[in-house]
C-alpha cells in the first residue's frame, strides 16, 4: 500500500467520509543550484519549481490547454463502455493479479475482501504527498479501504487490514470526487485503487456529468492486473506506483505475493507506455505521466538497486521517481520476531546509498521537498 509520511498519517476522525481540515506547512530549506530555465510560482517569491521536474521547459504542459484524459474518453463516448467491463471483471474477479474468480458482483470475497461496491477510509485534502501534487491547496486523496496484498510493514494497517471505512454506491463516490474538487484541491488521488478499479470507473461518468475536471491520480502499490491498467487507458492522468521489492523471496515474505515484482514491471511499463514522463504545468504540478515511489527498506539495497536499473532501462532515465527514507517498523514488522530483519529504522547511510544506486542507474529526476510556507 502506498505509504505516506509518517507525519502525515490519516487524522483521526470519527466520520470516515469527512474532510479534514487545510493543514499549514513546516518551512523548507529553498533548493539551490537551479540554472538555466527557472519557474517560479506565485505562492512566494522564493519558490522556484526544480530542474528535475520541469527538465528546462521540456516536461512543461500548459495548465490552460489541458484537458485531463477521462474527459476526453467520456466526450468520445468510450468511458460508460469501459466502466461496464470492468464492473464484469467483479463476477469472476481478476481485477489483480491474484486472479481469485470469486463472485465479487454478488458480494462474495476473496484475498481483497471486496464485494460489490468500495469501502472508503477517508477522504480529505492531504498535504503529506510529493510537492508536485500537493502545490497550496492539497492532493485531493480518496482512501480506500482493504488491500489485494499483505505487506507485514504496512503503516495504514488498520485501512489496508481491519476494513476501517464506509462502503459507498458509485453516486456516492462520484459526491466525494466532487467534493474534493470543491475544496479546490488540485488533484483526484485514488489511495489503494488496485481492488476497486471497476467501481471507480463506475463512478467517473457520473462525476463528469457534474463537473469533474481536476488531473487524476492513479497511487498504487502495482499490484495490479494487466487487464485493469489497460482498462484504464485514457482514464489517469498521473500513475503514481510504488515498486516495493525485486527479489522473489523477498516479496514473498514481505508482501505476501511472490510475483509482485513481476507484476510490477508488467503494469509500470504498461502505465508508461500509456503516458510516458511525468510532466507539469508553469506552477510545478503535476499534469500527466509515471511518478513512481520507492520506500527504501533496511538491509534489502540490493532490491533498491535492480528496481532503479530496471526503472532507467525498462521505462526512461527520464522517469520521475521518489526515492523515500521515511520507512518505520510497524504492523507485524514491529511485533513478530520472524521480520526482526526490517524491525528497525533506515540508517542515513542506507538512504544515501539507495539515492546514489538511482543516480548511478542514470535516473535523476529525483522528487525533493521545494515548496515553502511560513
Amino acid at each position: 500500500m502506498p505509504q505516506p509520511a509518517p507525519a502525515d498519517k490519516k487524522p483521526a476522525n470519527t466520520d470516515p467520509l469527512a474532510f479534514h481540515p487545510k493543514q499549514r506547512l513546516p518551512s523548507h530549506q529553498d533548493p539551490t543550484g537551479v540554472a538555466g530555465f527557472a519557474m517560479n510560482i506565485g505562492l512566494q517569491s522564493r519558490e522556484v519549481v526544480p530542474a528535475e521536474l520541469h527538465g528546462g521547459g521540456q516536461f512543461v504542459l500548459s495548465r490552460e490547454h489541458f484537458v485531463p484524459a477521462y474527459v476526453k474518453t467520456f466526450g468520445e463516448g468510450k468511458l460508460r463502455e469501459r466502466a461496464e467491463q470492468a464492473v464484469e471483471l467483479l463476477r469472476s474477479c481478476r481485477v489483480c493479479p491474484r486472479a481469485c474468480q470469486i463472485d465479487r458482483f454478488n458480494n462474495k470475497m476473496g484475498v481483497c475482501k471486496s464485494g460489490r461496491h468500495a469501502r472508503v477510509a477517508s477522504a480529505f485534502a492531504h498535504f503529506g504527498e510529493e510537492d508536485c501534487l500537493r502545490g497550496g491547496n492539497g492532493s485531493g486523496a480518496i482512501f480506500f479501504s482493504r488491500c489485494n496484498l499483505r505487506c507485514v510493514f504496512c503503516q495504514n494497517f488498520d485501512i489496508s487490514q481491519r476494513s476501517e471505512g464506509t462502503e459507498v454506491t458509485a453516486e456516492e463516490l462520484a459526491r466525494l470526487m466532487l467534493d474534493l474538487q470543491a475544496a479546490g484541491c488540485h488533484n483526484l488521488n485514488f489511495v489503494t485503487p488496485e481492488h476497486v478499479m471497476p467501481q471507480i470507473l463506475e463512478a467517473l461518468p457520473l462525476a463528469i456529468e457534474r463537473g469533474l475536471r481536476l488531473p487524476l491520480v492513479y497511487n498504487t502499490s502495482a499490484y495490479d492486473s494487466l487487464e485493469s491498467i489497460r482498462l484504464m487507458d485514457g482514464m489517469v492522468d498521473i500513475y503514481m506506483p510504488d515498486f516495493k521489492l525485486w527479489k522473489a523471496d523477498h516479496c514473498a515474505k514481505y508482501l505476501g505475493a511472490r510475483d509482485y515484482a513481476a507484476a510490477a514491471r508488467g503494469v509500470i511499463g504498461t502505465m508508461h507506455a500509456q503516458v510516458g514522463e511525468l510532466k507539469v504545468d508553469e506552477q510545478g504540478l503535476a499534469l500527466r505521466g509515471v511518478l513512481v515511489r520507492h520506500l527504501v527498506m533496511p538491509g534489502l539495497l540490493e532490491d533498491t538497486r535492480e528496481i532503479m536499473r530496471w526503472l532507467a532501462a525498462g521505462c526512461s532515465r527520464d522517469t520521475f521517481v521518489n526515492v523515500m527514507d521515511q520507512y518505520r517498523p510497524a504492523y507485524k514488522a514491529e511485533t513478530e520476531s520472524r521480520f526482526a530483519a526490517i524491525n528497525r529504522r533506515l540508517h542515513q547511510a542506507e538512504y544515501e546509498q539507495a539515492v546514489e544506486h538511482a543516480r548511478a542507474a542514470g535516473l535523476w529526476r529525483l522528487d525533493t521537498r521545494w515548496l515553502v510556507r511560513g
